[in-house]
């Protein structure tokens, strides 16, 4: 059992780090570093010569590197952990999101970073650290030991922490769709935006998927006032998102007499301030590159923590 541990836990890591490095892809516009798929001018090594930046075609390929490494890894741990009930379902399904995530892979660079696509690559991401992180819960000894069992209070707990699941995981594409579409500085200054409290905007073009980057569809140039739109969107949905973790986040604290329950409300709440920090720091700065890199390391942590709050709350554990 350990050894399935280590490798789950292992697996975790290494999603964390794709996350990151397909953060840190984008941001350095090396998204199209290499035209083609899955190599890169036809070869699995980026040539050292020709018309094409060097430094974006390596940052491309590394982010591939990783990426395949950890399919690999996770199809390893789907093999040793066939016996072990509910984990090993969760595994299959880990397996299904990385052959759509390497579909989603191909397209963003064949289809020329599609912002639709972009944004579920992302997402896709997201969830595959989701499912292994549930593997490595399900998995730990004694995780079933010392759930919560309080019957007057799990109910509410546990509507409160699903709900407030949902709401990052929307938050989460919402800035997937903010970076896809580079509205990332379409605002200036902090708490308004270019100067005024609620400038101009286009919903209807903001987030009119079927214009802007559904597959076979040529899309659409945004305008200003669409890209201002997002942004604020974002942040409006930062603010509601932020404000709900945290009151879940008290709550669970207050509520419970567990500690290692009470450890997640603190740390929730500890990662939801620093969250919105970084998020501002992000705008009032110009979106610096390991700040807004944080900023979607974070997202993953909430991911994990919440996760870890609802598994602990509903009481479904694995059963070896």
């Amino acid at each position: 059992m350990f050894k399935k541990l280590t490798i789950a836990r292992s697996a975790v890591i290494l999603a964390l780090v794709v996350v990151m490095l397909g953060a840190y892809t984008r941001l350095k516009d090396a998204g199209l570093g290499c035209p083609d798929w899955p190599g890169c001018f036809g070869k699995m090594i980026v040539p050292s010569t020709g018309a094409h930046d060097v430094t974006k075609a390596w940052i491309e390929m590394i982010h591939r590197y990783v990426a395949g490494s950890l399919g690999l890894l996770i199809l390893y741990l789907s093999v040793i952990i066939r016996n072990t009930g509910r984990a090993f379902v969760v595994s299959l399904l880990t397996l299904i999101l990385v052959g759509l995530q390497a579909t989603l892979g191909m397209w963003t660079v064949t289809l020329g970073l599609y912002p639709v696509v972009v944004m579920g690559h992302l997402i896709g991401g997201m969830a595959i650290l989701s499912c292994l992180w549930w593997i490595v819960i399900l998995l730990s000894p004694g995780s079933g030991r010392q759930l919560y069992s309080n019957r007057e209070n799990s109910g509410k707990l546990i509507l409160c922490s699903l709900i407030s699941f949902l709401l990052l995981c929307l938050q989460i594409m919402l800035g997937g769709w903010t970076s896809a579409t580079y509205s990332s500085l379409a605002c200036s200054g902090f708490p308004t935006c270019n100067g005024q409290w609620w400038p101009e905007m286009n919903w209807a073009q903001a987030f009119n998927l079927t214009n802007t980057g559904i597959l076979n569809s040529p899309g659409v140039h945004l305008d200003h006032a669409a890209h201002v739109t997002i942004q604020m969107a974002h942040r409006i949905g930062a603010f509601v998102t932020g404000i709900f973790l945290l009151l879940t986040g008290l709550l669970i604290i207050n509520k419970t007499t567990l500690n290692s329950l009470r450890s997640l409300g603190f740390q929730l709440c500890f990662l939801v301030i620093l969250q919105l920090i970084i998020g501002m720091c992000n705008v009032i700065f110009g979106l610096p590159l390991w700040v807004a890199v944080l900023h979607n390391c974070l997202a993953a942590l909430l991911l994990m923590t919440l996760i870890s709050i609802l598994v602990n709350l509903n009481g479904k554990i694995n059963r070896i």
